[in-house]
């Protein structure tokens, strides 16, 4: 494992949380790590929170080549900047950070399939970075539907869904236990680790870390 690419079964479900217990739990194994998020739409915490957690500083626009002013979906975001977002420069920006580091963790945007161009979605740019992929599951309810659906996309894109976290977003979801068991099974990948619902937003990296292991 070189590097790896984090999507998630849905937005708001702690990619950028996963993202960066990753890249911390790799510098505490000795690799060189470094977060891109190729796409941020609504602001630059993510990316801020990444490059806190990288172990190599990079230039910010290699980070994050494509930063859109809009909390939308990203074509729609892009477009009303007069923007087309382009998977050839993200493959470059990438190339340059891999050369850089030991892993680069890409964080992708929204679900798997959210629509990057016209004709371009997270898993068309997920296949061309040919990374393996680590599904955020948002403990909620429709998960497993979500987080189903996603390995089938991951598959169909013939890569590799090289392990899943478990984040516990819902503190009142009803049998969350029983969900992640039936997962276990259902998505044929090691499960990375289970995140505990934190509301100090203070502590949430520091235990995601804790809890999460690298994917083998």
């Amino acid at each position: 494992m070189t590097s790896l690419f984090v999507t998630g079964t849905d937005t708001g479900v702690g990619k950028t949380l996963v993202a960066c217990a990753l890249l911390r739990r790799l510098a505490a194994d000795g690799r060189s790590a470094i977060g891109m998020k190729p796409v941020a739409a609504g602001g630059n915490e993510d990316v801020e929170a990444l490059i806190a957690s990288s172990a190599v500083r990079a230039d910010r626009a290699l980070v994050n080549p494509y930063a859109l002013k809009e909390a939308v979906a990203p074509h729609i975001a892009a477009a009303h900047e007069s923007i087309t977002i382009e998977l050839d420069r993200i493959q470059a920006c990438f190339a340059q950070l891999r050369a850089q580091a030991g892993a680069v963790v890409v964080e992708g945007v929204g679900g798997f399939c959210v629509p990057l161009n016209e004709l371009q979605d997270g898993g068309d740019l997920a296949r061309l970075l040919g990374l393996p992929v680590v599904l955020v599951v948002g403990m909620r309810l429709g998960c497993l539907n979500h987080a189903i659906l996603t390995q089938e996309a991951v598959h169909s894109r013939g890569l590799r869904l090289a392990g899943w976290v478990a984040n516990r977003i819902d503190p009142r979801m009803e049998h969350c236990d029983a969900n992640i068991e039936f997962l276990k099974g259902a998505l044929g990948a090691p499960l990375l680790g289970e995140i505990p619902f934190v509301a100090d937003a203070g502590g949430r990296i520091a235990q995601a870390t804790s809890a999460l292991t690298t994917p083998p």
